[in-house]
């Protein structure tokens, strides 16, 4: 299959427009994504101030950092919405006292995500649109249960990625330890390349493994500015040279060039050594591992020259892949400024000064005021009035950004997450981030009839702007339900709708997101025949449904034979099976995991019609349900307690408890660390508990597993309360 490629003209010999101010090959853009308080925004804070983009350091626990900007953010100490800054950075000189830039200035973009699971979403769309990323652990706790999933996510999309051990000046800072839990957990070929020089309060600088030097960090420059690169200390030179000797294994088995050096038994040279870690890294068949403290200011400078040694511009990354929106043959958009334009809208923001925001990344060719860019799942058109760059919490309009950016439309309509903005001349979709569904729900309502008007509006931007967050009006109660990922989702969207709309609304207790689905196979008969003198109604359908496995989501396949169902009646056939699957036949919740055959079904000449048919299927479906042996199912949370061990007991015999079901239990250290899996519903109200059982010594994580039958004796019980309200 011939792919299409969006060229003006054969291709350039130098993707770079000559009015670029940074080269293509200088660019990079990355992430920063973790566990939550692994410390991203603090390392983001230390690279604006090395960079020369701010001029004094803030810090998250006085609420004072560039990037978490929000009011709600500042206060909770945490990152909400994800924020794109741009800084220059030179490369310095290997040896002698840095104090100054050297060397030729790069741009590096940089999008801080949040860590909090329930706002997974930030980190999904930012990983959509990023060349690399680092991954950031805790020193003391190595992988945590969200840094598995930001790992996956990165894997997902396939971005190349450095691990940061972060916080190596805490108490009980294993670097070791956190190294292998990256071997263990993530299946990661991750070695380092910068170890931390000292751990705790000893923690001095680096030991750079390529170079075999010692990086040591004044203790009278409190800002981490001044540092001397020397011989590594005697005591380290073991360590160095085992670290030295475990890399050139680890790339030797993977890289061919590095492997014919050594096979020769020749000297490999720190060049070549470099040049293979780039190469795999950008392969995303190894992971350079760096050890450091962002809030000692203790190897910031060297993990921003690592993201310049090792992690791609765009240039390296593949051609942006799509499809013709019209035929669906696959096309690529490749980093060319001399291309086509083609860029991917990530993520709509409503600014209280500018208005709405729309975040897209360049994939080819150039955008400039003025322009008229084509969305083809709408097929509008619209110029372009206003671009801007952001520096996290402040703007600055620019006149055109080229491919490789990432930049802001101000005021564009009709867009969603997702949206492809590309040159009407060549149209191309590309493929948009993907987002987990919500998993918890609750009834809200205005204050004032005057909060009405203003909650609707409220309501649709929010939204708009967040994919995970949903809102609809219950058919039965008439009652306005909003939908996220967790209880803080909610609280955070409640907080905002009072902060920036000026909605004051009551909000009902949380729901789960229950689902339903079947257990055995059957067939089930829809009929719909209203036949009495005149143009009638009659449509006939007969299904067979089965499980499906888990994961599987709805599956429907056309088995008619004969044209007992006329070909043009099965699109509204399977719309009927769609709109059936939303309400299940237990408590009206979503049914997941069915497998659908359309075996069966007859038709009238005259009376037959799309609306028949829709529903028929309906009652063929509801029908096939009820013999299915329906069951509900309830989200299952992965939950890791970490806890002093005096508290053990307590905290497991509190989840078991929970009907919690116990997978590990570790012991890191004098703490205890237990790795559970726990029913959402089980969950409200555990960060109170917990603190009560442990005097405030125990904290925990927990993030979305999987779906799970829930046990019978609860089932008339939730069922009942889905009655009553």
């Amino acid at each position: 299959m011939v792919t299409a490629t969006m060229e003006k003209k054969p291709a350039s010999t130098n993707p770079n427009s000559p009015e670029r101010k940074f080269a293509l090959e200088r660019t990079r853009n990355i992430g920063i994504a973790a566990h939550i308080d692994a410390g991203k925004t603090t390392i983001t804070e230390r690279v604006l101030f090395y960079t020369g983009m701010i001029h004094k350091m803030g810090e998250v626990h006085e609420g004072t950092t560039v990037t978490d900007w929000m009011e709600q953010e500042r206060e909770r100490g945490i990152t909400i919405t994800s924020a794109a800054t741009t800084c220059s950075w030179a490369q310095r000189k290997e040896e002698g006292v840095y104090k100054s830039f050297e060397g030729i200035k790069q741009r590096i973009n940089i999008i801080d995500t949040p860590g909090h699971v329930d706002f997974t979403a930030e980190v999904e769309r930012s990983l959509r649109v990023l060349d690399g990323a680092i991954a950031v652990f805790d020193g003391v706790a190595g992988v945590q249960p969200q840094s598995e999933t930001v790992w996956r996510q990165a894997t997902k999309y396939n971005v190349p990625r450095l691990a940061f051990i972060n916080k190596m000046d805490r108490v009980g800072a294993d670097f070791k330890m956190s190294v292998d839990s990256i071997h263990k957990k993530l299946g990661a070929n991750a070695w380092p390349v910068l170890l931390p020089l000292g751990r705790e309060d000893q923690l001095r600088g680096q030991l750079d493994v390529i170079n075999k030097k010692a990086i040591i960090y004044s203790e009278s420059d409190q800002l981490g500015s001044t540092y001397e690169v020397t011989d590594v200390p005697k005591e380290y030179v073991d360590v160095v040279n085992k670290a030295y000797d475990d890399l050139v294994q680890q790339i030797s088995n993977i890289d061919d060039e590095v492997a014919e050096v050594v096979i020769h038994e020749k000297p490999v040279t720190r060049e070549l050594l470099k040049a293979a870690i780039r190469r795999q890294t950008i392969a995303n068949k190894f992971v350079p591992v760096i050890g450091g403290s962002a809030l000692k200011n203790i190897g910031v400078q060297y993990l921003v020259d690592a993201v310049v040694d090792y992690l791609p511009s765009p240039l390296e990354i593949p051609p942006a892949k799509g499809m013709d929106p019209d035929t669906r043959e696959p096309m690529e958009a490749a980093t060319d400024d001399n291309g086509k334009f083609c860029s991917l809208a990530f993520k709509l923001w409503s600014d209280p000064f500018v208005g709405k925001l729309v975040f897209f990344r360049v994939y080819s060719g150039t955008l400039s005021k003025g322009d008229t860019v084509y969305n083809p799942r709408t097929n509008k058109r619209e110029r372009i009035s206003r671009l801007i760059q952001i520096q996290a919490d402040k703007r600055e309009d620019i006149e055109t950004c080229y491919s490789g950016d990432i930049a802001a439309i101000v005021g564009i309509k009709n867009i969603t997450t997702g949206d492809t903005l590309c040159d009407e001349d060549y149209p191309i979709l590309l493929e948009p981030p993907t987002f987990p569904d919500p998993v918890i729900s609750m009834a809200i309502e205005p204050k004032t009839k005057l909060d009405q008007e203003k909650m609707g509006v409220a309501l649709q931007r929010l939204a708009e702007e967040d994919p995970t967050f949903r809102v609809y009006t219950h058919e039965d109660t008439g009652q306005t339900i909003i939908a996220g990922m967790g209880e803080l989702h909610l609280e955070i969207i409640r907080d905002r709708m009072f902060r920036e709309f000026k909605v004051d609304a009551n909000a009902g207790k949380p729901q789960i997101a229950y689902r339903e689905t079947i257990t055995g196979g059957a067939h089930g008969v829809g009929k719909l025949i209203k036949q009495s003198g005149g143009r009638g109604q009659y449509g006939h359908v007969e299904v067979d449904v089965r499980p499906a496995s888990r994961g599987k989501g709805l599956l429907v396949e056309n088995k008619i034979v004969g044209g007992v169902i006329p070909r043009e009646y099965i699109p509204a056939v399977k719309k009927g099976i769609d709109e059936a699957v939303l309400n299940g036949v237990l408590g009206g919740y979503p049914v997941i995991d069915v497998e659908v055959d359309i075996v069966y079904g007859s038709y009238h000449e005259v009376d037959s019609n799309e609306l028949a048919f829709k529903m028929a299927a309906i009652f063929a479906m509801k029908d096939g349900f009820k013999q299915g042996k329906p069951i509900l199912l309830e989200p299952i949370m992965k939950v890791e307690n970490i806890t002093p061990e005096e508290y053990q007991g307590d905290i497991i015999g509190d989840l078991n408890r929970r009907r919690a079901r116990i997978n590990s239990i570790e012991a890191r250290g004098n703490l205890t660390i237990v790795h559970a899996e726990v029913p959402l519903a089980e969950m409200f109200g555990y960060a109170t508990a917990i603190r009560s059982l442990s005097k405030g010594r125990s904290s925990y994580s927990m993030e979305p597993s999987h779906f799970e039958q829930v046990p019978q004796n609860l089932v008339s019980a939730i069922l009942d309360q889905k009655e009553t309200k």
